[in-house]
């Protein structure tokens, strides 16, 4: 929202209180890790003393209520003195420069603090300062922020004091979404952050979606809840469909300028609707083999106990279980009837685990089954072992599979390190769906019943994007999936122009072409929505490195997936030597090829390996791209860090970009100069970075950027404008 707050009806100004400047620009921040739009109590210290105390946050939380394109945001935070003198001093919240302030409050005993509003020009001149006096470049990251100040009154010895701050704000649009963003910075070990959002009309409103943070959904009393875990830190992004159309569309770009663009594409359906759903022929396949005895079987017996609960009343099913032979529930399909359930579960509970694994003959059942034009066939395998009876060859039996499998849906899942994750991969791919690892240690029905609880109610198949206003490339999925009710489809990729206009996308709905569009653009140039390159990589890298297992390593899938690595930080097995060097030290220690020949793709290296590539080409948010880079993620020790989308190593004292190559020219800064803070005004993108320390070296497209002592303090004529271009690559 533009133009002065003052002048906002909501807006309500506190009493201007100009002498708290001498105690904002005196003072130190002190607090457990950099801030973004949490506030902090900065201490007073007086010229010549010591500063009285210290003040710690302890606990933070963030409420917001929808209400239409409005939202009302309440902060609400804790700090205590852990010290043994008091405090003093004043609490600082930098306010989005989109939000209008409503008020503030925090009383000590009889008295009300009072406070000021500051619009971002001139909280850019405090933050610069505060920067020079602590060197913390993480505060350059509130330099499009307004700020809320207000004095505190001395805190005693143990004391904790409560503020809570409110905000309305207007929700920006995205196609057929509302985007709510909340700037939460890299947080400390101290207050557990949990962001609610609460729609009273959630009747309006699709599944949320995060691409940043986990999510919990609940609907109650007509009203939508959502919870996001942000202990992790880092902004907050939020998308609520709209419910207007039979699927709404959001497609949110980030443009860098000077090469292809980046897109997310958010398919939401909505809720279940059981009565529209595509009728379904599902095929449950599970190995019984005598490796599966135990707690496994347990596991999987309830997993088909679900899964038949899952049923409608136009589905019909199929129960194969298999070892060294085949067994069926029904020769063919069987109705979702009642008494049908009733005996398949019988079925179920009479299982045992004996015997060997016959892949085979449990394929060839599965494959014997034809399916009706109109109905979605959705076949799901499930098996912890290599196959010891009949063929025995990966390859073989994929092949054989991939030519009868008709139009089925095959969905994999292998528990424990004893599979072949070839085999597995292989089938979910030609399947058209996906591939699951459930670990030794893990839950094998709470994989499964994720898998089967997805795949509930059909809405439309055989998805394909018809037409857009740019062309678009390096989709993420390659082919697009079914979508299901209540489930948002999230695309990434890259495309190539600019422009506005209808996106186009069919798909089929009982035997019917469905045909749906929306208007959507296309920039040339946006620097908001950096996540999207991020979690577009992540998804990239998954999918090259299942690739390079299924069809074997080239120096080409080789050097795409290096470059992704490098380019965006992300650990991968290629990316994770070449950090090491000159060590060379892998994961697990070993260095390991990934196109390993087909029969030999099994134990737990292939299992970490197709584990990892799974999550990654499927991941939904940052968080769970982060999560499946865990297990090559090099200790701290080695001295790499990740910072702004990046990998970092320590070379001779300095933090150095690992897409850093002698090629690129290298302008040298000065720390905390004019230059400096020009800089960072020019190249937001480079604050992430910064916080490394003092001694960093970034690279660009054409130019790279280094900080050192030695460097400039001011730019002369022209010469900033030349670095950001080729930094850039414009």
């Amino acid at each position: 929202m533009s133009g002065d707050p003052n002048r906002h009806p909501m807006f309500r100004r506190l009493s201007p209180r100009r002498s708290l400047r001498r105690l904002l620009l005196a003072g130190s921040v002190l607090c457990a890790a950099p801030l973004s739009a949490q506030g902090w109590i900065e201490i007073d210290r007086p010229p010549g003393r010591p500063p009285l105390g210290t003040v710690v946050r302890i606990a933070s939380r963030v409420s917001v209520a929808v209400d239409g394109p409005v939202a009302r945001v309440e902060v609400e935070e804790q700090f205590r003195n852990p010290g043994g003198g008091l405090a003093e001093g004043s609490y600082l919240y930098p306010l989005p420069g989109e939000a209008v302030f409503q008020n503030f409050s925090l009383w000590m005993g009889e008295r009300e603090i009072r406070g000021e509003v500051m619009q971002a020009d001139e909280a850019r001149g405090i933050y610069e300062e505060i920067v020079r006096r602590r060197r913390d470049p993480a505060l350059l990251s509130l330099a499009s922020h307004g700020l809320v100040r207000a004095q505190v009154f001395p805190i005693g010895p143990g004391e904790t004091r409560k503020v809570i701050l409110r905000y309305t704000q207007l929700l920006d649009r995205a196609g057929d979404a509302l985007h709510f963003r909340y700037a939460l910075g890299e947080r400390g070990p101290a207050g557990a952050e949990v962001v609610r959002v609460r729609a009273a009309d959630g009747a309006r409103f699709g599944a949320p979606y995060s691409p940043t943070h986990p999510l919990t959904v609940t609907r109650a009393d007509g009203a939508l809840t959502v919870s996001l875990d942000a202990a992790a830190g880092g902004d907050v992004e939020l998308f609520l469909p709209l419910r207007q159309r039979l699927v709404g569309t959001t497609v949110v770009a980030h443009a860098p300028g000077g090469e292809p663009g980046y897109f997310m594409l958010m398919l939401s359906p909505p809720a279940a609707a059981e009565s529209a759903a595509v009728p379904r022929d599902v095929t449950l396949i599970v190995d019984v083999s005598g490796s599966m005895s135990g707690a496994k079987l347990d596991q999987a017996k309830s997993a088909l106990i679900q899964a038949l609960g899952t049923l409608g009343a136009a589905d019909r099913f199929r129960l194969i279980a298999f070892s060294s032979s085949v067994r069926s529930f029904r020769e063919s399909f069987a109705p979702a009837t009642p008494g049908n359930l009733r005996d398949a579960r019988e079925f179920v509970d009479g299982l045992i685990a004996d015997g060997g694994t016959n892949i085979e003959g449990a394929l060839d059942a599965a494959l014997d089954g034809r399916t009706d034009e109109g109905r979605l066939a959705l076949t799901v395998f499930m098996t912890d072992g290599l196959p010891s009876v009949g063929e025995r060859s990966p390859e073989r039996l994929a092949e054989r599979a991939g030519s009868r499998r008709g139009g089925a849906r095959v969905f994999t899942v292998g528990v424990g390190h004893d599979v072949n994750t070839y085999l597995l991969d292989r089938l979910a791919a030609e399947g058209h769906g996906s591939a699951s690892y459930v670990a030794p240690e893990a839950n094998v029905e709470t994989a499964m019943s994720a898998l089967l609880g997805k795949m509930r109610f059909p809405a439309l198949v055989n998805l394909r994007v018809a037409s857009a206003p740019v062309r678009l490339e390096q989709q993420s999925p390659g082919a697009l999936p079914d979508l299901f009710y209540g489930e948002e489809l999230v695309v990434l990729g890259r495309y190539d122009g600019a422009g506005g206009g209808p996106l186009v996308i069919e798909g089929e709905r009982n035997g019917r072409r469905e045909r749906f569009s929306a208007e959507v653009r296309f920039p040339r140039t946006e620097p908001g929505n950096d996540f999207v390159p991020r979690l577009w990589a992540s998804r990239r890298v998954g999918d090259l490195t299942r690739q390079i297992r299924l069809e074997g390593a080239t120096p080409d899938l080789i050097s795409q997936v290096r470059d992704l690595g490098l380019r965006y930080g992300i650990l991968t097995e290629y990316t994770s030597y070449l950090v090491q060097e000159p060590t060379v030290v892998a994961a697990g220690g070993v260095r390991r090829e990934l196109a390993a020949p087909p029969a030999a793709q099994s134990g737990q290296a292939a299992f970490d390996a197709a584990s990892r590539s799974a999550a990654l080409s499927g991941a939904g948010n940052l968080a769970a791209a982060k999560a499946s880079e865990s297990a090559l993620a090099p200790d701290e020790t080695t001295g790499v860090r990740r910072a702004g989308g990046r990998l970092f190593t320590l070379k001779r004292g300095v933090w150095t970009d690992a897409a850093q190559v002698d090629s690129l020219h290298v302008t040298t800064v000065a720390p905390f100069s004019p230059a400096y803070f020009a800089l960072v005004r020019a190249l937001p993108e480079l604050v992430p970075c910064l916080g490394l320390g003092d001694a960093v070296l970034v690279a660009g497209h054409r130019a790279s950027v280094r900080i050192a002592p030695d460097g400039v303090a001011a730019w002369g004529a022209g010469q900033l404008a030349s670095l950001v271009s080729g930094f850039r690559g414009t």
